[in-house]
């Protein structure tokens, strides 16, 4: 017999989308129609960025979108809170799960609070300990105003004690985001990417070797010399891969003259990808260079050798037992330090973390409805 709990959950970013579907099938079995409200704040909000998720993932489309999507970051937090009170008093939920640690996640996270509903965190406990990113200020409020802390790892977990969160309210449950992975790899090993890219002339041929590039953070997309010479330090590795560079909307203009001025035929800058079309890619890549979190955690699955354009990470899970490895964007020599990295990768010894297994949504479920 469906249990009588409401979960509302809260979204907003791509990071979001990819962990609230596990989490809202898996309740599916347990919660009758009509128990579960999914709130889309609006923060990704074209097709590229957000419908095709929803789509390819089979996500139900949000019962409600706030439409915030224009606006410094704390005109738009002000905004999503302002605005989710009434969907959140109307729905009158038991718990509001939020994910991550975008800025939908913690306005999510402050208006449930305020309206004293218990606080899911999914992806607790992370920390990067760099508290100029607005994502790590974003995870160390939500944590500490959660009633229920999920973590992904064992050292989140430590994280969160040692930040004196009662042992109570913490579960280690491992990591959602697989959990897509996970059930979608019967998708992604049928996407014609590579075929489209001209990376795989037909289904029964050879890969053709090549590098992803995925740039985002502002602190290596904004400066324009930053950004010229990360792209040139990429360039300049000695391999004839082409690299393949997916790129965010409002970097395009800016990166298409720098490569122009810098002749780089061996970066293929296309559109941002669906989720499957983007594993696939990422799943048959000789390597993959990033600046983002949850592909650090996507090639350590995968067994995809990563190299993250960071000082730290809040991941360090998948450079002590993944793939990846932590290279600072500032080093003088970054082409020299890359290479290197790409000489070791064949006897750095990797597996997949533990409870990174498929099964997380289904833990969190055993906790919040029983």
């Amino acid at each position: 017999m469906p249990k009588q709990k409401r979960i509302l959950h809260i979204v907003g970013a791509r990071p979001n989308f990819i962990k609230v579907g596990p989490l809202i099938k898996a309740m599916q079995g347990s919660l009758a129609d009509g128990q579960q409200l999914l709130v889309h704040t609006g923060q990704h909000f074209d097709s590229n960025m957000s419908n095709i998720f929803f789509e390819q993932l089979g996500i139900p489309y949000p019962d409600i979108n706030l439409g915030v999507s224009n606006g410094s970051a704390l005109v738009l937090l002000s905004e999503m809170i302002s605005r989710l009170e009434d969907p959140i008093r109307n729905f009158s939920p038991d718990c509001i799960a939020v994910y991550g640690d975008t800025n939908s996640t913690l306005a999510g996270a402050l208006a449930g609070s305020k309206l004293n509903i218990p606080i899911a965190h999914i992806e607790s406990g992370l920390r990067s300990r760099d508290n100029t990113m607005p994502e790590e200020i974003n995870r160390v409020i939500t944590d500490h105003i959660s009633s229920y802390l999920f973590t992904p790892s064992r050292d989140a977990t430590e994280n969160l004690l040692a930040e004196n969160i009662a042992t109570d309210k913490i579960y280690f449950v491992g990591n959602i985001m697989i959990d897509t992975l996970v059930s979608s790899m019967g998708q992604i090993d049928k996407s014609q990417i590579l075929q489209k890219l001209e990376l795989r002339p037909s289904d029964t041929s050879q890969i053709k070797p090549y590098n992803v590039l995925t740039l985002h953070r502002p602190s290596n997309v904004d400066d324009t010399e930053s950004l010229t010479k990360l792209i040139d330090s990429v360039l300049n590795i000695p391999s004839q891969n082409p690299t393949i560079f997916p790129v965010h909307p409002r970097s395009r203009d800016k990166i298409e003259t720098i490569i122009n001025n810098l002749k780089a035929n061996k970066l293929i800058c296309i559109e941002p990808l669906g989720y499957i079309e983007f594993l696939c890619l990422l799943k048959h890549a000789t390597l993959a260079i990033t600046d983002s979190g949850g592909i650090q955690e996507e090639t350590t699955h995968l067994g995809t050798p990563c190299i993250t354009l960071r000082t730290t990470t809040e991941r360090p899970i998948t450079i002590s037992e993944g793939t990846n490895t932590l290279i600072n964007p500032m080093e003088p020599n970054l082409t020299k330090r890359i290479i290197e990295v790409i000489n070791s990768q064949s006897s750095k010894p990797a597996r997949i973390p533990e409870l990174w297994d498929g099964k997380t949504a289904e833990r969190i479920v055993e906790v919040l409805i029983g």
